[in-house]
């Protein structure tokens, strides 16, 4: 069963460039250690709520960006070895130094947690031939 990790952080608008370039090295490593898909999604519309919202939950400011992102394995147990290796220094790699990739952004507002899927639907599109 597939497994997905969600993430809401607040980006500074003046850290979308590096904020990408870092996303792109990060989720290479995803993808290496067994990621099927990642998304990285910038703020576009994104409403002040009447009780909560998203840019109360990473408490951004008015020069942030909310950005929303997930990463789809093809299960936990996947998922568990690949953050194993990040998290007790098991991976040797130079692109997790923050000295050389610095996080763009205040990595303790972000909002993070694994989920099971309950629910999938997906347009196919239908192939024409002849």
């Amino acid at each position: 069963m597939s497994y997905v990790d969600g993430f809401v952080i607040a980006v500074p608008l003046a850290n979308k460039q590096a904020f990408i370039d870092h996303a792109k090295m990060a989720d290479e490593m995803f993808l290496e250690m067994g990621a099927l898909r990642i998304v990285e999604c910038w703020g576009d519309e994104v409403p002040d709520g009447k009780v909560t919202d998203f840019k109360g939950a990473v408490k951004a400011t008015p020069d942030e960006v909310v950005v929303f992102s997930w990463i789809e394995w093809p299960d936990k147990a996947t998922r568990d070895v690949a953050f194993e290796k990040m998290h007790s220094g098991q991976l040797d790699d130079p692109r997790m130094d923050p000295s050389k990739n610095p996080i763009p952004f205040d990595g303790k507002r972000m909002i993070w947690g694994g989920f099971v899927p309950v629910v999938t639907l997906e347009k196919h599109n239908a192939q024409q031939t002849g």
